[in-house]
């Protein structure tokens, strides 16, 4: 499937939507369960997205604008949300993410891409020379991805509880 900037910005639109009806106001042992040393829970991954609204999308998009090949994109932490958010209630984090969805989304709206400019190629410091629609469609993908990690954290909290039918879900493998 090509990359439609249209469709993909419906779906960027409804993350923050999604994370607040689903986690917002959630128990804590729902939200705070992770899968082990290393991995994240639900309020840890929603951190790294704001992190990514703060830092890296839209970020991205104008230093490719500006900056083309001539210049690598700065590194982006990955893990800033252990330091950044600490002590952030799960509530202040969705709605931040809110606020900064909305805003990045109306600034790239308007940039007014055409599809020659999704061509525009940028340096990333690790994958080489990447284009401004591969950013975006990467953005989507991103969300899609920590939306379906959040679903396979909270569903191993039940792995044991689940008894003999955890060979029928995926989710608990």
């Amino acid at each position: 499937m090509s990359f439609e900037l249209s469709s993909a910005t419906d779906v960027l639109r409804r993350t923050p939507g999604i994370l607040h009806l689903w986690l917002g106001g959630l128990g804590e042992e729902w939200t705070e369960a992770d899968e082990g040393p290393n991995s994240w829970s639900a309020s840890q991954i929603v951190g790294h997205l704001v992190h990514g609204e703060e830092t890296d999308w839209m970020t991205r998009v104008n230093w490719i604008r500006t900056h083309g090949e001539k210049k690598p994109f700065p590194p982006f932490d990955r893990f800033a949300q252990e330091t950044r958010f600490r002590g952030w209630s799960l509530d202040h984090l969705l709605e931040r993410f809110d606020e900064k969805r909305q805003a990045n989304l109306s600034e790239l709206a308007s940039l007014d891409l055409t599809p020659s400019h999704l061509e525009s190629c940028g340096l990333h410091p690790a994958l080489g020379t990447v284009t401004l629609g591969q950013l975006l469609a990467t953005w989507v993908a991103h969300d899609l991805d920590h939306l379906a990690q959040i679903a396979r954290v909270m569903a191993k909290r039940y792995r044991e509880a689940v008894g003999p039918w955890a060979q029928f879900l995926r989710i608990l493998s």
